[in-house]
């Protein structure tokens, strides 16, 4: 099969099944794994698909590009999953932090019904709107530099005020993960770094995020594995990531 034939096949598979891996279509097309990887590159560059960690994906799916106002019902029976396994984690009296996340937006409504007294911080307005309802919560916005996309804080004058407390524990967004630099990612920088600040200002401090998400990942690392306590997600990856997140002595909660 010619290299060309070959990628319209690849393409193919992409249409069919969302996403494809490297060694399936190493044994598929009989060739080597490296060679896939190619293919794989020459199709990203010529904007047909994203490259994942041991794959890829179609550019169209790749759903960490919306704004997170356009996400909110994105998965959200997911997300909902991830919020009861976060809410669990939390205990009476604590402080903790939920960064700018829609699953973050799920958890704050179980904390506004639960009967728990605890400070939370935020830098999205969702969130503290939210919270503010129920009187056991002291509810503390950050403040700072507004962003519309996200409906919340980010940048230097946020992470100045993130930086005077000690949190208990702190939920963080992310979007997705590189399995290779074993770093978690985010879309930009001034987010990164605030999402930065809050993991040197927490003592436990987990990423709450979906499945699919451990195939991605973003232009800037906030932080590493070792970084980070555990990741909260709604269905455990592959045996080959999961075996990676515990080598790195990361939870998979």
């Amino acid at each position: 099969m010619f290299t060309e034939e070959r990628h319209v096949a690849i393409e193919q598979c992409l249409q069919q099944k969302g996403k494809v891996k490297v060694k399936e279509l190493s044994e598929q097309f009989q060739v080597s794994e490296d060679c896939i990887r190619k293919d794989l590159k020459a199709l990203e560059n010529a904007g047909r698909l994203k490259r994942t960690y041991g794959g890829a994906i179609l550019s169209q799916d790749y759903p960490l590009e919306r704004d997170v106002i356009d996400r909110r019902n994105y998965h959200l029976d997911k997300k909902k999953i991830i919020a009861e396994k976060a809410l669990g984690l939390i205990k009476s009296n604590e402080t903790i932090f939920l960064d700018i996340s829609t699953t973050n937006i799920e958890l704050a409504k179980l904390l506004a019904e639960s009967r728990m007294r605890v400070v939370v911080v935020s830098n999205m307005i969702d969130i503290l709107q939210i919270l503010v309802k129920n009187p056991l919560i002291s509810v503390i916005g950050t403040g700072g530099i507004m962003y519309q996309t996200v409906n919340g804080f980010m940048g230097a004058a946020t992470i100045e005020v993130i930086k005077q407390y000690s949190f208990d524990r702190a939920f963080l967004g992310s979007c997705g993960v590189d399995m290779v630099d074993l770093s978690v990612t985010t879309l930009g920088v001034e987010d990164g770094l605030t999402k930065r600040s809050v993991v040197q200002s927490s003592r436990h401090k987990y990423v709450v995020m979906e499945k699919e998400k451990f195939y991605f990942n973003d232009s800037y690392k906030f932080a590493h594995f070792d970084d980070i306590s555990g990741i909260i997600t709604d269905e455990y990856p592959d045996s080959t990531i999961v075996s990676t997140l515990e080598a790195s002595g990361v939870k998979l909660i």
